[in-house]
């Protein structure tokens, strides 16, 4: 039997334990069971229980006080990462060996851990090993994607971890709750976006010539493969959580024996605006 796991990633502050804490929340309601593993091991505290914690293994903190280190916050927690990697076995013997688990692995927000290192490139093949079937789940803030050049640098982060992990991964605009209803139209342009239409909205933002080219040959390729869109993520609203869920689950066929059906696409399954889609919170 297979079993499932989610890798919950993006920059810090973007709600990556917040959603892991939503989400076991929402599975507990729904009489379905969801493990945490954290692998941050600069972490400081959860709401919710865990299966296994790297912080058991080794922490940020020990590290940077290690006299013959002498790392920093960033040094310290690649350092904590590439020790992590050469210990499977503690993961493997925290997760144990039980059929048909379900875990998410909340993981840091470093983004070089998704971009050149190999650390989370070698924990999705151990997981594979292991007989998972994994998708990654990338966190961007939604109130930091309203404006185009900040939403093609949210884009550029998720393809490269979309890139360097080689799996499944769901693309996710995190904290919507907190948008004005004005910005919340204004993002709605970007959960399925047409790039050609944000070289347009940076046009005047962009002075360089050569940047213009750079930022037109980047638009070019997402749009032309389609290979970033994103899910609004509500952790108020059980149908926005459940909606991510589903995509998340059909990435990785989880209860396919229990005749799982693909979600709806976007035209039928999401609201015609924004302002339907976030109905319960109209008065802000």
């Amino acid at each position: 039997m297979p079993r499932f796991a989610q890798l919950v990633m993006g920059p810090a502050g973007s709600g990556k334990s917040t959603y892991c804490s939503t989400m076991v929340q929402h599975c507990a309601a729904i009489n379905r069971s969801v493990q945490v593993v954290n692998l941050d091991p600069a972490a400081e505290y959860f709401n919710y229980p865990l299966m296994a914690d790297i912080r058991e293994l080794i922490e940020v903190d020990d590290v940077m006080e290690d006299d013959s280190l002498r790392f920093g916050p960033n040094g310290g927690l690649v350092f904590c990462m590439e020790y992590f990697a050469k210990n499977f076995d503690w993961l493997e013997d925290s997760l144990g060996h039980v059929e048909d688990d379900y875990i998410l692995f909340d993981c840091p927000g470093q983004i070089e851990l998704y971009t050149h290192l190999p650390v989370m490139k070698h924990l999705v093949e151990q997981l594979q090993q292991w007989e998972f079937r994994v998708c990654g789940v990338f966190l961007v803030d939604s109130q930091f994607m309203v404006e185009s050049f900040k939403f093609i640098s949210g884009v550029l982060a998720a393809l490269s971890a979309m890139i360097l992990l080689e799996i499944p991964q769901i693309n996710i605009m995190t904290k919507m709750d907190l948008l004005s209803k004005k910005a919340k139209k204004e993002i709605e342009k970007y959960l399925d976006p047409d790039m050609y239409s944000v070289i347009e909205d940076s046009a005047n933002i962009i002075k360089s010539t050569v940047f213009k080219k750079l930022t037109k040959a980047i638009c070019g390729l997402i749009d032309d493969y389609s290979m970033v869109r994103f899910l609004p993520y509500d952790h108020s609203d059980e149908e926005s959580i459940n909606i991510v869920l589903q995509h998340i689950d059909f990435a990785i066929q989880y209860g396919e024996d229990l005749e799982f059906k693909e979600p709806k696409e976007n035209e039928e399954d999401k609201p015609a605006t924004l302002d339907e889609y976030f109905q319960d919170q109209v008065d802000e």
